[in-house]
């Protein structure tokens, strides 16, 4: 099990924090570029590529979920585990897939800030995924061994 707070009966609290730093990334590289020039064209290119790949990683990761999909982190009533798709590759591909379109964003948009504040998504999803696989676990008799041979948010990258 996990020390991790619950946040609420199915994790609620933790969809709030997600949405609330979602937001703080969109504004932050909304409010303009903290570089320019060479280095802002150089910069947006790997941050269109990881945009792109991270969108592609959360929407496999939402379609291969299927009947199991919800946004709370406790899983849902009747749901199979599923380890098939993208799931096969990463145990939270949603969770990845938003952590590299922040990270390209952040670069797209040329803001500290935003990068900054995906960095913190990426330790925000790294928490909520130990409070989650904590009920996974406790749901799913296969669960420890699916987690031992898989990455936990980004697939290829430990």
């Amino acid at each position: 099990m996990t020390r991790l707070p619950s946040l609420g009966p199915r994790g609620e609290g933790w969809v709030v924090i997600q949405g609330i730093l979602l937001v703080a990334i969109a504004v932050a590289g909304a409010l303009g570029p903290a570089w320019d020039g060479a280095i802002r064209v150089a910069s947006s290119i790997p941050g269109g590529l990881l945009i792109a790949g991270g969108l592609i990683l959360a929407v496999r990761g939402t379609r291969d979920m299927r009947q199991a999909l919800t946004p709370l982190p406790y899983p849902r009533a009747g749901a199979e585990l599923v380890e098939t798709g993208v799931y096969g590759l990463v145990r939270h591909p949603i969770y990845g897939g938003l952590v590299l379109m922040a990270a390209g964003w952040g670069l797209l948009t040329a803001s500290p800030a935003a990068l900054a504040a995906a960095a913190l998504l990426l330790l925000f999803f790294e928490l909520k995924s130990r409070r989650e696989e904590a009920w996974l676990e406790g749901r799913f008799a296969g669960y420890a061994a699916y987690r031992a041979r898989t990455r936990r948010l980004i697939p290829w990258i430990g």
